[in-house]
């Protein structure tokens, strides 16, 4: 097997940086996986004494079986950093997998991640391999579905695909423009991405994750995720920069089992169908509070 690099990204948490690599250390195969450590720079002369400890911390231990860490003077900002490192890695090893420092990864995590990029490399509609799973109970014949969306919580592309990436979201014209696709781009009404991509484009957010779902969308691309989530975030504790403090995910289903049952390119539909359901069933309606509550949770605003 043709282990991916990692890229990881980290910034001000010192904490959750020690959970996510520690969690990464104990993932079979991370004794011979190559990691390469992203730490932006501060944006304040307040931001200083958090940026010097998280360097501490990455510094402080080798993770995997080498370790390469670029700690940057200036800040680049999340979104350029991804975007940036993704690129250059996709590159020069074809592959890479992206963690941020506010996930915990299941003990199989890599294996599963880096099966997958072997098993999909040459499917051209599978864009992105997902770690992540809503926590709803689904019923699938493998342990793995396909679904016609992305997610930012430790995921993996090639270079054939990310080579598509469209930072400037060309697409977005034909989306404003037909109310049809609009709506399912918005996963038929099931979380307002559209809108997303409007705060983007009027410089309310900075996210690489809704123009790479776009980039994606746009090319009918296909994301793998497992049945059972093999990454939890430790983020929703408004310790973040894009993310508010809530208890929404605090129950996930996270898997410690090896995912051996992979499944063949197409949109896995009673799944998605139930995804959607759950969903919809998160946005209240004309709360303001739950409606406020989700503009803090921004899955694609990383």
């Amino acid at each position: 097997m043709d282990l991916a690099p990692i890229a990881f990204f980290a910034y001000n948490r010192s904490d959750h940086t020690l959970k996510s690599l520690t969690s990464l250390a104990e993932c079979e195969l991370a004794g011979q996986s190559h990691l390469h450590i992203f730490c932006d720079g501060p944006k304040s002369f307040a931001e200083v004494e958090k940026v010097l400890k998280v360097r501490e911390i990455v510094s402080s231990k080798k993770w995997c079986d080498k370790v390469d860490i670029i700690a940057r003077e200036k800040n680049m900002g999340l979104a350029n950093s991804i975007i940036s490192e993704t690129s250059k890695l996709c590159e020069q090893y074809g592959r890479v997998i992206v963690i941020e420092d506010d996930l915990i990864l299941a003990p199989y995590f890599l294996d599963y991640m880096n099966r997958a990029l072997d098993k999909y490399q040459h499917a051209e509609q599978v864009m992105q391999i997902s770690g992540y799973m809503f926590p709803v109970t689904l019923t699938a014949d493998t342990e793995a579905i396909f679904l016609p969306f992305t997610t930012t919580w430790g995921w993996a592309t090639w270079q054939r695909a990310w080579r598509h990436f469209d930072p400037e979201m060309a697409g977005y014209e034909a989306l404003k423009k037909d109310k049809t696709v609009r709506h399912k781009f918005n996963l038929y009404g099931a979380y307002p991405y559209f809108d997303m991509l409007e705060q983007q484009l009027a410089g309310k957010i900075d996210s690489w994750g809704i123009r790479w779902y776009l980039t994606t969308f746009l090319l009918g691309g296909l994301t793998l995720h497992p049945v059972k989530s093999l990454v939890q975030n430790i983020g929703f504790d408004a310790s973040g920069t894009h993310t508010g403090a809530t208890s929404v995910y605090d129950c996930l289903f996270f898997s410690e089992d090896k995912i051996n049952r992979f499944p063949e390119p197409q949109v896995d539909i009673a799944s998605f169908n139930k995804l959607i359901e759950y969903m919809q069933g998160q946005l209240p309606s004309k709360s303001k509070q739950t409606r406020a509550l989700l503009k803090k949770l921004k899955f694609w605003s990383s």
